[in-house]
C-alpha cells in the first residue's frame, strides 16, 4: 500500500510567498533604520545638545543639566540617536508596509491609502515640530517661572529625554486626528453629520485626553487640546469632501 503524499496546495505556496515577502520588507525597514542610526551616531552628543536647547535657554545663568547615572552621558545621546533614526526612517518603513499590503487592495482603496499614509507621516512630523518650536519653549518658560525662590532646576539628562519624548509622541500622535476621522468616514462607521453633532462631546474628550497624555501643567494641555480641536474640524472638512466620492449602497 503506497504512503499518502501530502498535497502541496496553492494556498500553502501563497502563504509561504507572503511570509517571505513580509520578511524581506521587515529586513529592508530594519536596514533603513540601522543605516540612519549609524549616520547619526557620530553626532549623538550634538543632537542631544540641540534637543536640550529649549530648556537650557530658559535656565538661569550657571544652571545646567546633570547626569545622575555614570553611563548616562554616553547611553542617553545614543538612545536619542536611535529614536531620531526611527523617526527619520519612518517614510521608508511606511513605504515597505505599503508595498506589502498594496497588491491585496482594491483600486479605490489604493487611491485612498497612499494619500492617507503620506498625510499621516507629514502630520506626525508637523506635530513634533510644533512641540519643539512652540510647546517646549512655552512649557519651560512656565515651569522655570513657577520654580520657588532658592530652588535651582537641575534636570537629569535621562529624565529630560523621557519628558521630551512623551511630548513628541503626544503631539505627533494627536496630529493624526484628521487622518483618523477620514478613515472612520471612509469605512462607513460614522458620517460627517454625526461628527458635526458630536462636536461638543469631541471637544470635552479632547481636553480629557490632553490632560492625561501631557505633563501635569496647564500650558502643555492647552497647547495640545486647542490644535486637536482645529484638527478635528479639518478632519470633518476632509471627510465631507470625501463622502460624495464614496460608492452609494443599495438596499
Amino acid at each position: 500500500m503506497a504512503k499518502p503524499v501530502a498535497p502541496s496546495t496553492d494556498e500553502d505556496q501563497g502563504l509561504i510567498a507572503h511570509l517571505l515577502e513580509l520578511r524581506s520588507r521587515l529586513l529592508r525597514s530594519v536596514l533603513a533604520v540601522l543605516l540612519v542610526f549609524l549616520a547619526l551616531l557620530p553626532f549623538a552628543q550634538r543632537l542631544y545638545s540641540w534637543l536640550a536647547q529649549p530648556l537650557l535657554s530658559r535656565l538661569p545663568p550657571g544652571a545646567h543639566l546633570v547626569a545622575i547615572d555614570v553611563s548616562s552621558p554616553f547611553f542617553v545621546p545614543v538612545k536619542l540617536a536611535f529614536f531620531a533614526a526611527l523617526m527619520l526612517a519612518m517614510p521608508m518603513v511606511i513605504y515597505q508596509l505599503w508595498a506589502f499590503v498594496a497588491p491585496g487592495l482594491y483600486k479605490h482603496e489604493k487611491r485612498l491609502a497612499m494619500p492617507l499614509l503620506v498625510s499621516a507621516t507629514a502630520l506626525f512630523y508637523l506635530g513634533c515640530a510644533f512641540a519643539y518650536f512652540l510647546v517646549l519653549p512655552m512649557v519651560f518658560r512656565f515651569l522655570t517661572g513657577v520654580t520657588p525662590v532658592g530652588v535651582v532646576m537641575t534636570t537629569d539628562i535621562a529624565h529630560y529625554l523621557d519628558f521630551v519624548g512623551v511630548i513628541f509622541l503626544a503631539f505627533g500622535a494627536s496630529f493624526e486626528l484628521p487622518v483618523a476621522v477620514v478613515i472612520l468616514v471612509s469605512l462607513g462607521w460614522v458620517t460627517p453629520a454625526q461628527l458635526r453633532n458630536a462636536r461638543p462631546y469631541a471637544i470635552v474628550g479632547i481636553f480629557v485626553i490632553a490632560a492625561i497624555i501631557t505633563p501635569p501643567d496647564v500650558v502643555s494641555q492647552l497647547l495640545l487640546a486647542i490644535p486637536m480641536c482645529l484638527l478635528y474640524e479639518i478632519g470633518m472638512l476632509a471627510a465631507r469632501a470625501l463622502r460624495p466620492q464614496q460608492p452609494m449602497t443599495t438596499e
